[in-house]
């Protein structure tokens, strides 16, 4: 009985063989790209021309072999479900998700299309894979973090304001549901440096607006968790924080680039570089239920100096050096 409704679900046409495709030589071969922020995000373009870059050395040049159709949903849960059904209908070959949000519309919408993800924070609790060593469907990918990072932003900002006593932990409970993992971590730290942290769920602009102007006490700093929706709302959210004199500790080396005070976390363009091997891989015929989930391989502290100085802070000749980047 479950074979043959299991053969039910792939009645489309979307359920091609992977023999088929790996059999189809130099035909153009198609994919998708889904992604979790706007067309005009510089951060989209960037990551975009690490996979192609990727692609390129495995053989593949968009308009000669391989043709991509692109998607930008933003943070819009609604329209990313809209945009992944379109993608679907589409049928390619392969699809390249970029965040949590993506990864479930997707999934909701085939069981059959493989999928590749960048920076997906829980696969297995959010029921992406059965497990990292084997994902089982047609999902696999890359982690965007290990959940201990959590600690690492609280131990980063203290030594960067050693007068911090009191952390706000910025989030999207939806977007990023996988936040109380990370905020275990973050109040295991704190509570063994003496820091007292506060949680603050943003979903709308005017949240992220209470939040920091709740936070903005003596003392205080924020942290702000990886998801969609602080990466699209990013200018904001670092404009109020320096409004407020608030330091502010991210995941992503854009953050910090666009005023952050400094990050933490994964080279996302490793990651997405690294994508591409398991896009020219399901190409090739592959299985994304035999190619394990891979985890970063490179993490990077970028110090934003002159966020620093505009606060009055004087960051430790010691952290500058074994900072990866200064922004000066």
């Amino acid at each position: 009985m479950r074979r043959r409704e299991f053969m039910a679900g792939l009645g489309s046409a979307a359920a091609w063989p992977l023999a088929v495709r790996a059999q189809r030589g130099d035909r153009m071969r198609r994919m998708g790209v889904l992604i979790g922020l706007a067309a005009d995000d510089t951060e989209t373009n960037t990551r975009l021309a690490a996979f192609r870059q990727g692609m390129q050395q495995h053989g593949w040049s968009e308009g000669r072999n391989l043709q991509i159709d692109y998607r930008w949903a933003g943070p819009d849960v609604e329209r990313i479900e809209s945009q992944a059904a379109e993608l679907v209908r589409a049928l390619p070959e392969v699809l390249l998700a970029t965040n949590t949000p993506v990864v479930a519309a997707l999934q909701q919408a085939t069981r059959a299309i493989p999928i590749v993800f960048v920076t997906i924070g829980d696969p297995v609790g959010q029921g992406f894979v059965a497990s990292l060593a084997r994902p089982g469907a047609n999902i696999t990918g890359f982690t965007g973090f290990e959940f201990s990072l959590g600690g690492k932003w609280v131990g980063f900002l203290k030594e960067l304001v050693p007068r911090v006593t009191r952390m706000a932990y910025l989030f999207h409970p939806e977007i990023g549901p996988f936040y109380s993992l990370l905020l275990e971590s973050v109040e295991a730290t704190a509570g063994s440096l003496g820091v007292e942290t506060t949680v603050a769920p943003v979903r709308v602009l005017g949240d992220i607006e209470r939040a920091i102007s709740a936070a903005a006490k003596p003392n205080s700093g924020i942290i702000v968790q990886p998801d969609g929706y602080t990466l699209s709302n990013r200018r904001f959210i670092i404009e109020l924080a320096a409004r407020h004199g608030l330091p502010t500790i991210h995941d992503r080396r854009i953050e910090a680039a666009e005023g952050g005070l400094a990050s933490y976390g994964a080279d996302l363009l490793d990651l997405y570089r690294r994508s591409s091997a398991y896009v020219d891989r399901v190409l090739k015929g592959e299985s994304p239920a035999d190619l394990p989930v891979q985890q970063p391989l490179k993490y990077e502290l970028v110090v934003n100096l002159k966020t620093a100085k505009a606060l009055g802070l004087t960051i430790p000749e010691t952290l500058l050096a074994t900072a990866d980047e200064v922004i000066q």
